[in-house]
């Protein structure tokens, strides 16, 4: 079904830079220094799923559910919410500037035979033999500044908006939300994207940090324009770019808070709706998120919430707005709460996503909410060495209060050089 590709299409990795702090591999050569880091994992998944019933169907819903067949479980060896990954950066410091580049290469070990590793098998085929993986390059970027002009930062890289979310669930090395009952699973699985934060996706940008203020720094930048993945007719020129900024505040190791934004204009095809030819109608996407995260004795409390119109659920422009172009409201949040003894971390999350009809909508299957609970074990077996086990229940209900409800449970070891 379309909103289940859609669901799944969002799962996309991070980069190695999250993984733990892992020793990367540095050569010099003249004036320049070349690092490679990356990392290597793979989870055994397995997902017991509702029945299929087209009665309570959850039109961008995360629980997962059967085939009509009767088939209500699935098993995978799949990556998590990372595939992995292999990052090349080269750095010099030239007449008082500091210069960067960085490629980042992401090859899944799931079957993929065509289209992005991301939406899925858009070729139609299946995880079958001769099949092949697919290689994601998410990371193309250049950097230059100093410590007391700041960076700028050109290229393909992640986002401002949501970023910190992700970048501290506990199931970012994990899976939390698996690949469900699918026999051909994307690249990766979703972790708690659509269920607590909207993804904020790897994106063309032109961005200025300032340098450190009292522990304080600010990001702002340009944007390319993120077209929707579920709104009618295809994509449109756009006159503005998309526009972000973050502001972060570090006390020492153990407090950081944090808040973002974006805004953009997005036009929707109405012609359907209207019948009137080639008629647009164009809205506003904007959202702002805020959160953070303190560490005491072995104890690490996070949590992230989000507020947003026009830019939907679970991925950037997902759900965003009706067929006549109205936009959706939508919010939610991420609480987490871990405890790390000697070399195991112990974790729990939950997250919530809402998303809200548009004024005079009447659409009765469409996603109400997604919510999701997870529990986790983290041994770090050695310094690269990362061993776990994760438990997840999702339920997702639709606007008519109809839901449906799934359970993932997973096991995996992941390696970071």
């Amino acid at each position: 079904m379309k909103h289940q590709r859609i669901c799944l299409s969002i799962a996309a990795a991070l980069a190695a830079a999250c993984a733990p702090a892992a020793y990367a591999v540095d050569v010099t050569a003249g004036d320049w220094k070349l690092s490679f880091d990356g990392n290597v994992n793979a989870h055994y998944i397995y997902s017991s799923c509702q029945s299929f019933d087209t009665s309570k169907a959850v039109a961008g819903g995360l629980a997962c559910v059967g085939s009509e067949d009767g088939e209500k479980s699935s098993s995978s060896v799949s990556n998590g919410l990372l595939p992995a990954a292999l990052s090349i950066s080269a750095a010099t410091t030239q007449s008082g500037y500091d210069i960067g580049v960085t490629f980042g290469l992401y090859p899944g070990i799931s079957t993929n035979d065509g289209g992005s590793p991301n939406l899925a098998n858009t070729s139609g085929t299946r995880n079958t033999a001769l099949g092949t993986a697919g290689l994601d390059v998410r990371q193309v970027f250049l950097t230059f500044g100093n410590k007391d002009m700041g960076t700028v930062m050109a290229g393909r890289n992640i986002g401002l908006f949501g970023a910190d979310a992700i970048l501290n669930d506990m199931t970012l090395l994990g899976v939390g939300a698996g690949n469900g009952n699918y026999a051909a699973p994307t690249n990766t699985s979703l972790g708690s994207i659509g269920l607590g934060y909207i993804y904020t996706d790897w994106l063309a940008q032109i961005n200025y940090t300032t340098p450190d203020l009292g522990g304080t720094k600010i990001t702002f930048g340009i944007f390319d324009p993120v077209e929707s993945l579920t709104d009618a007719g295809g994509p449109t020129p756009k006159a503005a770019p998309g526009f972000h900024a973050k502001i972060a505040y570090k006390m020492g190791d153990s407090l950081y808070l944090s808040a973002s934004g974006l805004y953009e204009k997005q036009t929707i095809d109405v012609t359907a709706l209207t019948g009137i030819a080639d008629q647009k109608k164009d809205y506003s996407g904007g959202g702002i998120d805020l959160g953070g995260k303190y560490d005491i004795n072995g104890f690490e409390i996070a949590g992230w919430y989000y507020y947003a119109k026009g830019l939907g659920t679970t991925g950037l422009f997902v759900w965003s707005a009706d067929a006549a172009g109205d936009p959706r409201k939508s919010q939610g949040f991420l609480a987490q709460l871990t405890y790390k003894i000697v070399n195991t971390k112990l974790g729990i999350n939950y997250g919530q996503s809402r998303l809200d009809q548009a004024d005079g909508e009447v659409a009765p299957t469409l996603v109400a909410k997604n919510d999701k609970v997870t529990f986790g074990v983290y041994h770090q077996l050695t310094t690269n060495l990362l061993l776990l086990s994760e438990f997840s229940h999702l339920e997702s209900k639709n606007q008519a209060g109809d839901s449906n409800k799934s359970n993932n449970f997973n096991v995996g070891a992941f390696v970071s050089f």
